[in-house]
């Protein structure tokens, strides 16, 4: 973990540090004051490049930053804190973002588990609505960009109602030629990561790993609950409880729409998140022929096996079928 920055440090002669408002395993997360436009606040992104990597590796490490912070500070929607500059600092390079004044959606979930109660399925929705917007935008860039992090505490609730998805820490930009870019390399937060993401290469990663964990935020939110983790989901299919177990007041249709997006295989999920907007609404059927009570899809899993593992099946069963005919010669 990189040392802190002390408050009143200024980087660059333009940004004045207040305090420590995140931190993460690659660095920190600052609320400062732009000096050159008196009265913004901004939010700095602290980005930790390990200076053990030979120099052509931390040189590749520090170029990829900068590709990627140019994308992200491309971006416009009202839904999305925009990134204004980005700049080295030593070892370390910084993002600086609009900071987002209000409480986030874990904050407001935490707040009526302590009043026993539920947050409002319409409430619930009118959000899910604008996270949608955003990541149709998102998605929709060319090359697309998928956040892979969003979970409750992810998600400001402004003054004004507007919901807006921040920190970009483990954003993916998928290039053309399926090179994985991120600014931060990482797999999310285990109760909101979908299994693909698990994976060492992260080649396998789309849009479809941003749906499951909306899906599962919601899932939170609606019950004050923490969904099962993928892992533990994939070897006990029966493991996930659905919502409407939890609270009763959520609609069968928003209960099927979550558990959809939910799905172990990205395949069996919504095909786009506007698809999955439409469903949340009851504006789009929920294909039928699956068991969306416990999301038990077996026959799609062997498709997130490694050949080198399909192979090692097969030779055992070979294996055994020999072994077997062996016997009964």
């Amino acid at each position: 973990m990189p040392q802190s920055l002390k408050k009143g440090e200024i980087l660059r002669e333009r940004y004045k540090v207040r305090e420590q408002i995140g931190q993460g395993g690659t660095g920190n997360i600052y609320l400062a004051e732009d000096l050159r436009l008196q009265g913004r606040l901004c939010a700095l992104k602290e980005v930790e490049h390990n200076q053990a990597l030979p120099p052509d590796i931390f040189a590749q490490a520090r170029e990829q930053f900068f590709r990627e912070a140019s994308v992200l500070a491309r971006l416009d929607h009202p839904n999305l804190p925009k990134v204004s500059d980005y700049f080295p600092e030593g070892a370390r390079d910084y993002l600086v973002m609009d900071y987002v004044p209000g409480k986030d959606l874990r904050e407001r979930m935490q707040e009526a588990r302590r009043n026993k109660s539920f947050l409002s399925e319409n409430e619930v929705l009118r959000w899910a609505v604008q996270i949608a917007d955003a990541l149709n935008y998102l998605h929709h860039q060319d090359p697309p960009i998928i956040h892979r992090d969003i979970k409750p505490s992810n998600l400001k609730l402004t003054p004004s109602g507007l919901v807006k998805l921040v920190d970009f820490g483990l954003v993916k930009i998928m290039a053309p030629d399926e090179v994985t870019i991120t600014v931060i390399q990482g797999q999310g937060t285990a109760l909101y990561t979908p299994l693909e993401q698990y994976g060492g290469d992260d080649t396998h990663t789309d849009p479809r790993a941003d749906i499951f964990s909306f899906g599962a935020t919601l899932y939170h939110l609606l019950t004050n609950e923490p969904p099962a983790e993928v892992r533990k989901r994939f070897l006990t299919p029966r493991s996930l409880i659905p919502p409407r177990e939890i609270n009763p007041r959520i609609s069968p249709h928003v209960e099927k729409a979550i558990q959809w997006a939910m799905s172990l295989h990205p395949d069996s999920r919504p095909p786009n998140v506007t698809t999955f907007r439409d469903a949340l609404l009851g504006k789009r059927e929920i294909p039928s022929g699956h068991n969306f009570d416990h999301l038990s899809f077996e026959a799609p899993r062997i498709t997130l096996f490694t050949p080198e593992q399909i192979a090692g099946y097969i030779a055992i069963g070979l294996f055994f079928l020999g072994l077997i005919t062996t016997l009964l010669r």
